[in-house]
């Protein structure tokens, strides 16, 4: 037996008879049109770099030069004219010069040249021939060191843990380490910001003198502080609202005049202007100066979405067949970016005539948010909905309320409450379930991306205590989950990706807890090569969700190229019928390879997966399709 399953809806557009374009990249062939084919009188050339330290081969420094250098990274692209190739070669000896200050190369000889002649040499206006040779040779001396580094005006120590700024050393701005332009750079941001991080907003390097001493190849710097005056948030104008109520926009910025200014509450605002989902940009900029009582006005900025969106997609499966989706939102229903959102879908189309056999779901959400807080939202919501799976069906309608308080970038809580009830039918017959509950977790995040994860942890726990009032049941329910993430290599193409999960249920046995709320694992998202919920633990007549689970998962992913990658997995699953994992029963086991593809929005996701240790009616194996990484 063979699963595919497939998320989402993938477009694609045809640009010629023998080529092919989907996200906007071109997967083969040309899809280039009309003016897109190339520049007007196309000027070839032919390049050769040459770079030495000391007069040696310097494969390092050979790569910095060559990653600098448009005319070496851009040699197999005509140019258009002899004009294109005068101004592409010259401005190279910048770029050139660049890159051997950021190595630490203060003395080097940089020649650009054509027939022996010096392209600098060389005047506007000159005709070049097609196809001629250029060369470019660099010969660099020994890197230098830092001798004096000197800061005038430093940043008192910071009053508070929020406010701390690395110290210049820290990017190796001292006597004695390397001399590299980025730590001179990278010394003089963090001097400013640590004056901005207490208050002074126009903070700035008024000077800097840097002297190279070529006897001793040392580089000599001195950077000079203005902190200038400290600063209070003044008043917020905002420009650009439509529906929106610019009170309220205001609002969240969580600017509050009279507070002291910190560069941290600038990007905060703007984080949490965009996460209400109804702008399309946002423009925080403060004022050229600085009020003569301290204060500091701000311009917001926006652009308004619009405020309806329709979405669909489509799904298919040669174990649970095909399935539509689809949603309709309106962002603004009242000028506080209150969003209301219908949510349905059905699956199981081709596996059936019978119309109770189908899977089928009605949702609908109203979020309000900045409420009580500008990092609070509130959301509102119901749905039902029919669900037949291998180990259960239900019908079963629920409504809920919930809050959730973005504490930091990184930390997020939540609270809430719901009332659901169904009915039921599974390996223990048909029954019907009451519940209400509640519901508090907090997550930790730190990831670079929510798609395609190179480098960070996720953390999450949630308690979720309820009451089941047909069997008069008090139930306490927990779950925990780890993911970890670490690229290898400067250039971040190895990935490694783990994942952990782990579940308990105390307070009833588990024929008289609903299935829904019971552990079950498998699927794309859990343990590959198994059926979506399609592990459990084995009771008299069948299967059953258990009261205590363990899933781990590991990946390594490998990018081939810039936009196709590969990637191995494993995951392991466990669900027994006691309250905690205890790997008495069945622990199973899935592996298998993937294929990543870069649409520039998320990878797109092929994974192929075999259950090493399946049982009878598991598939032989699994395809699973979507967008963005399995976790």
């Amino acid at each position: 037996m063979c699963a595919l399953l497939a998320a989402g809806s993938v477009p694609f557009v045809p640009s010629h008879a023998h080529a092919f374009e989907l996200f906007g990249r071109c997967i083969f062939g040309s899809c280039k049109n009309g003016d897109e084919d190339g520049p007007i009188d196309p000027k070839h050339y032919e390049a050769t770099l040459t770079v030495l330290s000391e007069g040696a081969p310097d494969r390092d420094l050979e790569k910095a030069v060559a990653n600098a250098s448009l005319l070496w990274r851009e040699r197999r692209e005509a140019t258009a004219g002899s004009a294109g190739l005068l101004t592409r070669a010259k401005g190279d000896y910048k770029r050139i010069l660049a890159a051997l200050y950021n190595e630490a190369r203060y003395a080097a000889e940089i020649s650009i040249a054509w027939n022996g002649r010096e392209i600098s040499a060389i005047p506007p206006g000159t005709e070049l021939p097609d196809n001629i040779d250029l060369t470019i040779t660099v010969n660099a001396e020994a890197p230098f060191q830092f001798g004096r580094t000197e800061i005038v005006n430093q940043a008192p120590p910071a009053r508070t843990r929020d406010d701390r700024v690395d110290q210049p050393e820290a990017e190796g701005f001292m006597t004695g380490a390397p001399a590299y332009a980025t730590s001179v750079k990278k010394a003089g941001r963090l001097v400013v910001e640590a004056w901005k991080q207490q208050g002074y907003a126009k903070a700035k390097i008024a000077e800097q003198q840097v002297t190279a001493n070529h006897d001793t190849r040392e580089l000599n710097v001195r950077l000079t502080v203005e902190p200038g005056q400290r600063a209070v948030y003044g008043p917020v104008e905002v420009e650009g609202t439509d529906r929106m109520r610019a009170q309220f926009v205001q609002r969240q910025t969580g600017l509050i005049p009279g507070r002291e200014y910190d560069p941290d509450d600038l990007k905060r605002a703007e984080k949490r202007l965009q996460r209400l989902g109804v702008f399309s940009s946002v423009s925080l900029k403060q004022a050229e100066r600085i009020n003569s009582d301290g204060t500091l006005p701000f311009m917001l900025t926006v652009q308004e979405r619009k405020l309806r969106r329709i979405g669909l997609g489509a799904t298919v499966s040669t174990a649970d067949g095909a399935g539509v989706e689809g949603y309709w939102l309106h962002r603004n229903l009242w000028g506080r970016a209150e969003r209301l959102r219908f949510d349905g879908r059905i699956a199981g189309l081709g596996t059936t005539t019978e119309f109770q056999d189908l899977d089928y779901f009605l949702g609908a959400e109203l979020t309000l948010p900045g409420r009580f807080t500008p990092d609070t939202d509130i959301a509102i919501g119901g749905f039902f909905e029919h669900k037949v799976l291998d180990l259960y069906s239900t019908n079963r309608g629920s409504v809920s309320v919930a809050a959730t308080h973005f504490y930091s970038d990184e930390i997020t809580f939540g609270l809430g409450s719901h009332v659901s009830y169904g009915q039921y039918d599974d390996v223990f017959g048909r029954r019907n379930f009451g519940v209400v509950g509640l519901e508090a977790s907090v997550e930790y995040d730190t990831r670079d991306s929510e798609l395609d994860t190179k480098d960070g942890l996720y953390l999450r726990a949630a308690a979720k205590p309820f009451y089941e009032w047909e069997f008069g049941n008090a139930v306490g329910k927990a779950e925990a989950e780890a993911r970890i993430y670490r690229a290898l290599g400067p250039e971040e193409r190895t990935v490694l990706a783990g994942r952990l999960k782990i579940g308990t249920i105390i307070g009833a046995p588990i024929s008289e807890i609903p299935q829904d709320e019971l552990f079950l694992a498998g699927g794309g998202t859990s343990v590959r090569g198994y059926p979506y919920r399609g592990i459990g633990v084995p009771v008299q007549g069948g299967t059953s969700g258990g009261r205590a689970l363990f899933e781990a998962s590991a990946e390594i992913r490998q990018d081939v190229t810039d936009t196709i990658g590969i990637v191995g997995f494993a995951d392991v699953g466990h669900v027994n019928s006691g309250a905690f994992p205890d790997f008495s029963g069945d622990v199973r086991v899935g592996a298998g390879l993937g294929l990543r593809y870069d649409t520039g929005l998320g990878p797109l996701r092929l994974d192929v997966a075999i259950p090493l240790n399946h049982k009878a009616g598991d598939p032989n194996f699994a395809v699973y399709a979507g967008i963005g990484q399995a976790f």
